[in-house]
């Protein structure tokens, strides 16, 4: 019997996979990640190891190579399908390969096979990407290095292979992680925030703009690793020309300059104060069996259902009046509150609510795109421009004909997407906001969700931006091509990128300028840069990289809109900048033989699967799901529901070669099927705290009435309250006055989540033209022991 030594799977199979090392090097705005796995063979027969893992879903994967002994291989990008055979015809002949790809179906899933490890054999595998990092609402800069990746659900009847996940609860991953960070900026670092545990932030410098962070030890893997990177002033328009590749053909992406321009737009504060009152705005929420899970391991009671519950409760009671509103939920099937929008009033408010109350994690898989075909099927209500909220914990397998449909409709809507928990896929909500010209948040470790949503909500009560057009001033004999796709929409605060490769030179001009012009609630605005045409220094190739892979996304989403009219030629263009650039696309992959060691591989490879980490509540809740809908998800349920042995990989003559994205098994000990379909689908009821219950007493219009109930929230009895008022004002007023009080009383914590709906209600107490509003605040305070001044009530 073989000696099983080293780490190993519950399943009592070796893992060749040992320790991943993390290096990130933020400037500015821009990460470069270079991530190092370490794999040993302990086994006494030679191993192919297939590892499935997460990568942000807008990386641009430009390096990939392998050492094994003192001899490097690095690797190439060819055709996806060449890739793939020259992998096979090298482990047949007996030689070691190396294989990175992306999974077709979405671009944030990666698949890595190490094949041909000797016995006692180790290789380290050195993959590097660099991506934009995304501003937060409190201008953060976020960056993340997913560590969880929960399995993928598949639609039945969807296009192409499901993808393949091979997962353990986290507490059971078998292999360590180091991760560790070096920051530079040309403003000073205030502090880094992270969901993990960070050693101290250390200075390299007296003037705090270069630093280093790192992951404490005994990281879990029971959460992606988020950092969030804090400047000293708000981020700043900038430009950057980097030089084109000195080996590469002039004329070509990689060959010339190409200029990457961050944009930050400021709107006037008479502008970001006004509230729209039209509008139609629909909410479509995940229900899925996942959403069952606990929102974080903290507070393990609040489940990502009931958090969204809460919100929904929030969004609905911030809704101006004389709006339109619709819900939707999913999961296998999809549902509705009404037919279709209705005009949001009391009635229609308190119906919705009635069935917000009951919703539940109980509608199966996380069928996204038959509700959004549904919605985008009803007509656009003249005047009230479409606001879709999408909630999902983003595990779905057919990411890109989702985006394509968000694409195709992005005229008649703006997306404003949530990515619930850990794992959620950001190929997928990136791509609903980017397509759908809207804002993406993610809600992972001890986020609370209300706060984000809110934060959208004002972004869609914004008028929107209209009309926009970037025009280039340059010099006489140089030109620009824009790379990227054209902005459709500009936030407040928020970043607009833009990249363009310059071609010609001039003698004399060294500056250029671009100008961003658009219309803001029907008057013209513009934002304008100057920029030196100089190349910066100590980029290498990060601009050329970060601009091949927004192009060779943008060609993919056309190769898929002309899919069968236009031979391939789309493809092919994708192929030749993939190539040519050294950045992944899915339609190649990276390729490394390993020839010159003269050693041959002897006998079958042993197949092994590296597990990643997928969180423990959501492995009970996918595999109720998994055995009750096999043909569904991204796994071998003879592997999973009655855990049989994995059997080695073995290859037919007249069958494709194994696919990592195909088939599969997840790894790891769980309940029965009975208790985690009660788990997910009848979460713990827990009292509704008294910021909750206050809100949840607001009227449509925004008043509230004095009640019992408010007394109650108010932390008051009836008679108490009753008793305080002034005789001349009437008991909507008072009431409203009182909870406007309490919440700037005892909620300015969380005033991002009730700011709308007080501003709600100041708006009807001023239309009341109330008598003694100055005698009812003094009033108020007395009552509720606050000292809130009128004007900050906004009356």
């Amino acid at each position: 019997m073989m000696n099983r030594c080293g780490l190993i799977t519950v399943q009592k199979e070796p893992v060749p996979l040992k320790s991943i090392e993390v290096e990130l090097e933020v400037r500015d705005h821009v990460a470069t990640v270079v991530s190092t796995l370490n794999y040993q063979n302990k086994e006494d027969k030679a191993v192919e190891a297939v590892f499935v893992f997460p990568l942000p879903g807008d990386a641009a994967v430009c390096h990939f190579s392998a050492v094994i002994g003192q001899k490097e291989i690095v690797a190439e990008v060819k055709e996806k399908q060449e890739a793939r055979e020259e992998y096979d015809d090298a482990l047949s002949s007996g030689q070691q390969a190396f294989l990175l790809e992306e999974s077709e179906q979405s671009p944030d899933i990666f698949s890595m096979k190490v094949g041909g490890l000797a016995p006692g054999e180790s290789a380290s595998i050195r993959l590097e990407y660099v991506t934009e990092l995304a501003v937060q609402a409190d201008d953060g800069l976020r960056f993340c290095l997913p560590a969880v990746l929960n399995p993928r659900y598949q639609p039945q009847g969807s296009e192409g292979a499901s993808v393949q996940v091979f997962s353990v609860p986290a507490s059971l991953v078998p292999y360590t992680l180091c991760f560790c960070g070096r920051l530079f900026s040309p403003r000073p670092i205030c502090k880094v925030e992270s969901s993990c545990s960070l050693d101290p932030l250390q200075y390299l410098n007296t003037d705090q703009t270069q630093a280093t962070v790192k992951l404490a030890a005994g990281h879990k893997f029971d959460k992606d690793v988020e950092v969030v990177i804090y400047y000293k002033d708000a981020h700043q328009p900038t430009a950057v020309v980097e030089a084109g590749q000195t080996s590469a053909e002039t004329g070509t992406l990689m060959g010339d300059p190409v200029v990457m321009v961050s944009l930050y737009p400021e709107f006037p504060q008479s502008v970001m104060s006004s509230v729209d009152s039209c509008g139609e705005f629909v909410f479509l929420m995940d229900r899925s069996g996942s959403m069952g899970a606990p929102l974080n391991n903290k507070e393990r009671h609040q489940t990502r259902i009931s958090s969204a519950r809460d919100t929904l409760l929030l969004l609905l009671k911030s809704l101006p009046m004389g709006c339109y509103f619709n819900i939707y939920s999913f999961g296998s099937s999809f549902q509705h509150i009404f037919p279709q929008s209705v005009e949001y009033s009391q009635k229609t408010m308190e119906e919705a609510l009635k069935k917000v109350e009951e919703m539940k994690a109980n509608l199966g898989g996380t069928e996204i795109l038959e509700p959004l075909k549904h919605i985008y099927s009803h007509r656009c209500i003249p005047n009230h421009p479409r606001q879709l909220f999408v909630f999902t914990d983003g595990e779905v397998g057919n990411t890109k004909q989702v985006l394509d449909l968000v694409k195709k409709n992005s005229g008649s809507h703006r997306c404003f997407s949530f990515g619930i928990g850990e794992g959620a896929s950001s190929a997928l909500i990136n791509g609903l906001a980017k397509e759908g010209g809207g804002h993406a948040q993610f809600i992972t470790g001890t986020d609370r969700m209300q706060p984000k949503v809110m934060q959208s909500l004002r972004f869609a009560l914004q008028p929107a931006v209209e009309d926009i057009s970037v025009t280039w001033d340059l010099p006489t004999g140089v030109s620009v091509t824009v790379l990227s796709p054209p902005i459709t929409s500009i936030f407040q605060g928020q970043r607009s990128l833009i990249y363009g490769q310059l071609t010609g030179k001039s003698s004399e001009a060294t500056e250029g300028s671009v100008t961003v012009k658009y219309s803001l609630a029907g008057r013209p605005s513009q934002n304008q840069l100057h920029f030196s045409l100089k190349p910066a220094e100590d980029t290498g190739l990060t601009v050329h990289r970060l601009a091949a892979r927004t192009l060779i996304r943008s060609l993919e989403m056309e190769d898929r809109d002309e899919m069968g009219e236009n031979d391939g030629g789309m493809k092919e263009k994708v192929v030749q900048l993939s190539v040519q650039s050294g950045v992944s696309s899915s339609f190649t992959a990276f390729i490394a033989v390993n020839k010159t060691d003269g050693k041959v591989i002897q006998g079958p490879l042993v197949h092994r699967n590296v597990p990643t980490a997928m969180l423990y509540g959501r492995a009970m809740s996918r595999m109720a799901m998994a055995c009750a809908a096999p043909a569904s998800f991204g796994m071998d349920l003879n592997q999973t529901c009655v855990r049989k042995a994995v059997a080695p990989n073995k290859k037919k003559k007249g069958l494709p070669s194994y696919s990592p994205f195909r088939g599969g098994n997840l790894l790891g000990m769980f309940r029965s099927k009975q208790e985690t379909q009660k788990e997910a689908t009848t979460p713990k009821q827990t009292p509704r705290d008294p910021f909750m219950q206050l809100v949840s007493l607001q009227k449509a219009s925004g008043c509230w009435t004095l009640d019992p109930h408010l007394a109650a929230a108010l932390g008051k009895t009836r008679e108490e309250v009753e008793k305080s008022k002034p005789a001349t004002v009437n008991s909507e007023v008072w009431a409203t006055i009182l909870a406007l009080i309490w919440l700037h009383g005892f909620k300015m914590d969380a005033k991002e989540e009730w700011e709308l709906l007080a501003m709600k209600a100041a708006s009807w107490l001023r239309a009341q033209n109330a008598p003694c509003v100055p005698e009812c605040v003094d009033a108020g305070n007395a009552l509720l022991g606050c000292s809130v001044q009128k004007d900050a009530l906004m009356l």
